[in-house]
């Protein structure tokens, strides 16, 4: 190193060879002038001789790299001249530099403690440091919790059950090969939009409750039942459960109840057993229709509100949550009559025998489901039936679907394979028959082949294969997985049309 203001390389004290006389401390200095008497090894230094000078207090030397570029120290890193220190912070006391040492006289000691500096001025932080800070460490504001006041709890006995099923034994999906002709889309679920975007169950209630009816049913052979209901056009026309109306389907009367307590005798336009669904008609009926969501839309977790008449307390509120969607359940408890499958929305919004029919919506007061069955404790007999916050609503997309129908025709249909299966086999859906000419027939399907899912979806059960098929519609096609004889393979079918 040649350069005048280089810093010396520091000698190894435990390494450096004995010198006999130093360099004189009289050798000319900057200026050419001598400093005093030469020094020996035996002559102790003068007072301050090769001390280090410290900075002048209240410099900025600690913060820049000295001019000679590159330096030997012990510890510090090479650095080009004018770089930024490596010890330099953005504000505060700087981390102290360890000191160069050089010897004045042979076997001179070196120095225990170096040098601190510490400067008498710290610059300042910026002017919003503090704010800087408290950015970094906020959090998040909660989210309140909606509160519904409550203003008083009634105790009910329950007698009956909404829509309470028991599976059968074989169900036969038998073909139907007539051209699937184009239903009218008669409007239904366009009603005025609600409008409601607070989120509140007061408003929902308030927009729903007058489009909500009670429907009192007497059979011919002296049953009876009660339930809900809903308007859903301009002329008078009302969704409810097909187990609701079914004891009036042979004879019989069908009373309609609205929210301002005025009574009215209603027709019955048509029924679907198979999704439990009906629709009857109030001719005049001055009731305003409400406006249908999206069940599709729907997610777990959202809130939601059930209206009806629950034990015949007509006007009952209550509100929950989607807690499952494609919940498979079948229904209805009448031998004469084939048993519903629906691919339900669950909710734990209270619904209880006398809910059958009546609405479930979103905090938008659009109806994503009409309220269909409710779950049971195992053994739980008459008397005991309740809501245990496990209920089932039929997607309003399929209702909507087989509303138009019921309306056009009087009938609705619905998909089927052209197969049966067996309803006790647990691990897929085994075939028990097959349909001549059918959609089964024609894709090769045979008895004893075990069905393991529809559109990649699985298959565990015969329930879940009938409930998967009857989210399609007649003329879609479905590619199906099936086993036979420990041997995988697939098929896609059209789906073929049946009516009930």
């Amino acid at each position: 190193m040649t350069s005048d203001d280089a810093e010396p390389t520091v000698p190894n004290p435990a390494t450096a060879e004995p010198t006999a006389v130093l360099p004189t401390a009289g050798a000319p200095d900057g200026n050419g002038s001598a400093a005093g008497p030469p020094l020996t090894g035996l002559t102790p230094p003068a007072p301050g001789a090769g001390a280090m000078p410290l900075r002048t207090p209240g410099s900025d030397s600690a913060y820049r790299q000295t001019n000679g570029g590159l330096t030997n120290g012990p510890t510090n890193a090479a650095l080009t001249n004018g770089a930024r220190s490596t010890s330099q912070r953005s504000f505060g006391r700087p981390e102290p530099q360890q000191q160069t040492f050089r010897p004045v006289y042979q076997g001179q000691a070196w120095p225990t403690e170096q040098p601190q500096y510490r400067p008498a001025y710290v610059p300042p932080p910026p002017a919003d440091w503090h704010q800087q800070q408290a950015r970094s460490y906020a959090s998040e504001p909660q989210k309140l919790n909606r509160v519904v006041t409550i203003a008083g709890l009634v105790a009910l006995v329950i007698g009956v059950l909404a829509g309470a099923g028991a599976a059968t034994a074989v169900v036969a999906l038998s073909g139907n090969d007539t051209p699937i002709a184009q239903q009218p889309e008669p409007p239904v679920g366009t009603g005025a939009d609600p409008k409601i975007r607070t989120g509140s169950v007061s408003a929902v209630a308030a927009t729903l409750l007058p489009s909500v009816v009670q429907l009192k049913v007497e059979g011919s052979d002296n049953s009876d039942a009660t339930g809900s209901g809903f308007v859903i056009d301009n002329v008078g026309h009302i969704l409810t459960n097909n187990h609701v109306v079914a004891a009036a389907a042979k004879g019989g009367s069908i009373q309609v109840v609205t929210n301002d307590n005025k009574t009215a005798t209603a027709r019955l336009v048509g029924r679907s057993p198979a999704y439990d669904l009906a629709v009857v008609q109030v001719a005049g009926l001055t009731a305003p229709s409400v406006q249908f969501g999206r069940s599709d839309q729907a997610v777990v977790g959202q809130d939601v509100v059930a209206i009806g008449s629950p034990l015949g307390l007509a006007g009952t509120v209550t509100s929950g949550i989607i807690s499952a969607k494609n919940r498979p359940v079948t229904t209805g408890d009448d031998p004469a009559e084939a048993a519903s499958y629906i691919s339900a929305l669950q909710t734990d919004a209270a619904i209880n025998p006398g809910n059958s029919g009546g609405p479930l919506v979103d905090m938008n007061a659009r109806v994503i489901g009409v309220n269909s069955a409710i779950a049971t404790v195992r053994g739980s007999g008459e008397g005991q039936s309740g809501s245990i916050g496990l209920g089932f609503a039929i997607p309003i997309d399929q209702a909507r679907r087989t509303a138009q129908q019921l309306i056009a025709t009087g009938k609705a249909s619905y998909p089927v394979i052209g197969a049966s299966v067996d309803m006790t086999f647990e691990g897929g859906a085994r075939v028990s028959a097959v349909s001549p000419s059918s959609p089964a027939a024609r894709a090769g399907l045979r008895v004893g082949d075990v069905i393991t899912s529809i559109n990649n979806e699985p298959v565990d059960s015969a329930e879940v294969l009938i409930v998967a098929i009857r989210t399609h519609q007649p003329g879609e096609a479905v590619r199906l997985a099936y086993e036979r004889g420990g041997r995988s393979r697939t098929v896609t079918l059209t789906l073929a049309q049946q009516i009930g």
